[in-house]
């Protein structure tokens, strides 16, 4: 059972955008169930199909490396604190991409539109600006081994298990889960962790766990944000 719930800001946003609107200033944004979610530097912002960074090159600070990837530091501490806790298990999490910029995220999403078009595209990759890697607070994982990498058979493996299990410990959430689709615009990425912080990731992985409650899942359905299956442009 999903929940339906009209959207609150996201979409009105992005229209105000097309339509050549003043959009409220930082001081007006609304805390939606004690969350910020509007401002890019919030570590629980939405970032979805409807709901483009302000603004759309954000580029965040301060970043830390992770081998060859990078996350913002807050998030960057909580994942090497998760990949520690993992290691202790015998379990290796590999990181595979984590910050992307405005410029790298069009390149990437333009070569998938020549690959597959801009239809099928639109399912497996965010546009520049609407990209939750560009906010610094996503990384995609792995497996050591390369077993599955970026596939949905991942979630059998020893790394998509275990992040599925115990990721929300440390502030990360499976942020496109499965059967989703047409809430969050993107199929089911299991690899795919986002940063939102131990308090909301505990809250929404409760939701989504609990017997005789609504599947909820996905940051939209928590916030009662609209579905954002596709752009409103």
């Amino acid at each position: 059972m999903k929940q339906r719930l009209g959207g609150l800001l996201g979409g009105a946003a992005a229209l105000s955008l097309m339509a050549g609107l003043v959009l409220p200033s930082p001081a007006a944004a609304v805390m939606v169930k004690g969350y910020e979610i509007d401002e890019a530097t919030s570590p629980t912002v939405v970032v979805n199909k409807h709901r483009p960074l302000d603004p759309v090159t954000y580029v965040p600070a301060p970043l830390t490396r992770i081998k060859t990837e990078q996350l913002r530091t807050d998030a960057a501490q909580a994942y090497q604190q998760m990949v520690k806790a993992a290691k202790a298990e015998r379990v290796n999490i590999v990181a595979i991409s984590g910050y992307r910029s405005y410029d790298h995220q069009a390149s990437l999403y333009n070569s998938y539109v020549q690959q597959y078009g801009q239809e099928t595209a639109d399912t497996i990759a965010a546009r520049a600006g609407h990209s939750e890697h560009q906010t610094g607070l996503a990384m995609d994982v792995g497996n050591a081994s390369g077993v599955c990498a970026l596939q949905d058979c991942f979630e059998d493996t020893p790394v998509g298990a275990w992040v599925a299990n115990n990721a929300h410990q440390y502030g990360f959430l499976i942020r496109y889960p499965k059967g989703e689709q047409d809430v969050t615009g993107y199929k089911y990425e299991p690899w795919h962790l986002r940063y939102v912080g131990v308090d909301l990731a505990t809250k929404i992985r409760a939701g989504a766990g609990e017997t005789g409650t609504p599947d909820i899942d996905t940051m939209e359905e928590f916030f009662g944000l609209a579905p954002a299956p596709d752009y409103l442009y």
